[in-house]
């Protein structure tokens, strides 16, 4: 089914709730988006529906809108512990924005009750609230699903209360493989009943994908919604009112023009993408000094507990920069997205502009750019807590690269460590296996004793001396024979991927300079090809193997982001 027109709600072929209607205009969502009035009347009308539509386009009112009407319409009223309407999403900050919603439209309808099962709680603490209070609706995230059906012991039979369900949802159903919670949901899918109305909802659609829809939908209507401008041929993998661009920078000039652009867009909502956890811990703080009368927030998944708190705090600021969350452009709204690239990445704008469907424009370098590393270094020296951050942010982004899939493009060996090193105003080079044997000229250590850089945290510091006194009491003098020492293995030097590489420079007979030719990039894009179906068990390890080395001149490459910094101004996180 093609793309429905917009339109007044109160012109849907299907009548609407009048408190629903009322809760539309408080919000002032006058009218549908072309998904909303395509999926609606279906869901609605009792049909099954996979639908298609870019990230932003009003989604989750066009699955919450008719499943309240069809737990409206039920004959039999839902009891305290039946659950009516089951919302499954990839990432517990987008399972606690739909909460937010079903709420806004649910305090209309006191009888129904609503709760939320995501990662971060005790789920102790969630059994006890479901078995208090009961829950029609339910809104969570696989894994914390997943494990609530085996609480059968703690006294929570959810698959006895869901034997009354009406309806699921699968929100970002393409996140949700691509995230590898396939197994988790089909063990959910097993305790549901097949009499039930199922809606999908994905901005992409892959074979995979399909193959969730054979296994949990019943003979769906598909619905693709295409941006406005964009041929029927096309695929449009980003809103149509999000603008992207790209900066080339060296690797010790990136953060410095990172400072700049944020301190020139203060007024503005920032996300700030980091390739690791440590980039962002240690980047974060830096920038909560670095830019001023900004509040500054940190989020990555290594934060069990408090994600969900920072992921709140955000939303409700006017100006922030958050890092690894959230996306721009949402629900009509314009948005920008920049991506910093390292010269010799420069050939990465034209992979994603013909293999991910996504051009970008290069942006002008900003202006007056203020070398604020010194001030980094000076932290560093202050605060061994920076000092150790730092060196793990160093680490953790080489062993991130040398993972990287698109390997043809983003390789280690290109890297120049000094340059990258001062741009993370290290104090030092840290000891790794990827930096043995290498000398740096145009790397100056400092001066200075690293071991005798205190913490700030008096506690912390007085705790590391206590240690260093025991250690240096059981120290041993023998040291441990030849024979049981081993050697520590590179992470980019690991050996499948030393063994792949062994393979490949027999065929490899162009030059091994970055810059990527047209027929590079033909090779790029079938290898891409074939790691996907790989990927999703369309061929074995041992068919890749052989079709790779037959078929292509070059390591595999497949790869949605690079390993490098991104700006987003948002003012709605999805």
């Amino acid at each position: 089914m093609e793309t429905a027109t917009d339109g007044r709600w109160e012109t849907l072929p299907v009548k609407i709730n009048d408190q629903i209607l009322r809760t539309l205009a408080e919000l002032e969502f006058t009218h549908m988006t072309p998904v909303q009035a395509a999926c609606i009347p279906l869901f609605v009308g009792n049909k099954d529906v996979a639908a298609e539509a870019v990230t932003g386009s009003g989604k989750t009112l066009a699955f919450v809108i008719p499943l309240l009407e069809i737990l409206l319409r039920r004959e039999e009223k839902l009891k305290k512990m039946q659950v009516g309407a089951l919302i499954i999403t990839p990432t517990r900050e987008l399972a606690l924005q739909i909460s937010e919603v079903v709420e806004r439209f649910i305090q209309s309808f006191p009888q129904f009750r609503q709760i939320l099962l995501i990662g971060g709680s005790n789920p102790i603490e969630d059994v006890e609230k479901f078995r208090t209070f009961g829950a029609n609706i339910v809104i969570g995230t696989p894994g914390r699903l997943e494990d609530m059906f085996r609480r059968k012991a703690d006294g929570l039979d959810l698959a006895s209360c869901v034997k009354s369900l009406d309806v699921l949802v699968l929100d970002e159903a393409d996140r949700l493989l691509d995230m590898g919670f396939e197994a988790s949901l089909n063990t959910i899918l097993g305790f549901l009943p097949k009499q039930r109305r199922t809606g999908l909802f994905s901005a992409t659609q892959t074979q995979e994908l399909e193959k969730l829809v054979r296994a949990g939908l019943r003979n769906p209507v598909r619905i693709t919604v295409k941006e406005k401008g964009v041929a029927a041929t096309s695929v449009q993998k980003t809103p149509a009112r999000l603008s992207n661009f790209y900066m080339v920078c060296r690797a010790d000039e990136k953060f410095n023009t990172l400072v700049a652009f944020l301190r020139q867009h203060k007024h503005e909502k920032q996300l700030v993408f980091f390739s690791t956890c440590a980039c962002v811990e240690y980047y974060g703080r830096a920038l909560e000094l670095l830019v001023k009368n900004v509040p500054v927030h940190c989020i990555h998944g290594k934060m069990k507990h408090k994600r969900n708190k920072i992921f709140s705090e955000f939303r409700k600021l006017k100006s922030a920069f958050v890092h690894r969350c959230g996306r721009t452009a949402r629900i009509g709204n314009q948005g920008s997205a920049l991506v910093f690239l390292l010269p010799m990445e420069e050939s990465y704008v034209n992979f994603l502009s013909i293999n991910q469907k996504c051009p970008l424009q290069q942006m002008p370098l900003v202006k007056d750019v203020v070398d604020v590393l010194p001030k980094l270094k000076a932290m560093a020296l202050g605060d061994r807590a920076v000092f150790e951050r730092g060196m793990r942010a160093f680490v953790s982004y080489v062993q991130a690269y040398a993972k990287h899939e698109c390997s043809l493009i983003f390789r280690v060996k290109d890297l120049d460590f000094g340059a990258l090193a001062r741009g993370f105003a290290l104090l030092r080079m840290p000891r790794m296996p990827e930096l043995r044997a290498k000398t740096f000229p145009d790397f100056v250590e400092e001066a200075v004793d690293t071991d005798a850089i205190r913490y700030k945290d008096k506690n912390r510091e007085k705790q590391r001396q206590k240690q260093l006194a025991e250690k240096k009491e059981r120290k041993v003098e023998t040291l441990p024979t030849r024979k049981n020492f081993q050697k520590n293995k590179a992470w980019s030097k690991q050996k499948s991927k030393k063994d792949r590489r062994k393979r490949m420079a027999a065929k490899r007979k162009q030059d091994e300079g970055s810059d990527v030719d047209d027929e590079d990039m033909k090779e790029l894009l079938n290898d891409t090809r074939l790691l996907k179906r790989l990927k999703k068990g369309k061929i074995s390890e041992e068919d890749f193997e052989k079709q790779l080395t037959a078929g292509c001149t070059q390591p595999k490459p497949s790869c949605l982001d690079p390993n490098m910094s991104d700006v987003h101004p948002d003012d709605q996180l999805d």
